[in-house]
């Protein structure tokens, strides 16, 4: 499952993409720096949009993975045959990374979206931290994995923010949704 996802885009372009879709984007405080960055692991603070009133969104810098009393943070939260009612969150990315094999250093293979600079992942917010939904495996991460991170379609990105406990069920993408790099 992913443990490591990138965000490269600024600001401005998050603004775009949503305002095209009528969802104003709006954030507390000052417009924030995103810089670039090519890794974003667990524990790390990234951005985040949860939903707000009137089908807005609010752009937040949370903490990767839900605390739990003991062992390492929920960074990946299964989606299948639940629903969920509250703490939806969408979280921004252009690619994200899987590895392979079974001596170190493993093989780092780089997924990003085929038909857009970036992309949304599911996720859920609890306090000041964020987790990402995972699925079976659409065709593309079947050969590298056999989880893969829920990729909604910008036609579902109102809905997943909106107050209504229905939502789009979350799934796999279907085959040639992702590119794939070989990194190492």
């Amino acid at each position: 499952m992913c443990n490591e996802y990138r965000f490269r885009q600024p600001l401005d372009r998050i603004v775009e993409e949503f305002s095209q879709l009528k969802i104003p984007v709006t954030w507390s405080g000052g417009a924030p720096n995103l810089e670039p960055r090519d890794s974003i692991r667990p524990t790390d603070p990234a951005p985040v949009l949860v939903g707000a009133g009137g089908g807005g969104a609010e752009l937040k810098q949370l903490r990767w993975g839900f605390a739990q009393p003991k062992g390492g943070p929920v960074i990946n939260y299964r989606s299948e045959n639940r629903r969920f009612a509250k703490g939806r969150c969408l979280v921004p990315a252009d690619g994200f990374y899987e590895f392979t094999g079974t001596k170190y250093p493993k093989s780092k293979w780089l997924f990003t979206a085929t038909d857009s600079d970036f992309f949304c992942m599911a996720g859920l917010v609890r306090e000041d931290r964020f987790t990402v939904l995972t699925t079976s495996p659409g065709p593309d991460i079947a050969p590298y994995h056999d989880r893969q991170v829920v990729i909604l379609p910008r036609s579902e990105w109102a809905a997943w923010l909106g107050e209504a406990p229905e939502h789009p069920e979350p799934g796999p993408l279907p085959a040639g949704a992702l590119n794939v790099q070989q990194i190492r």
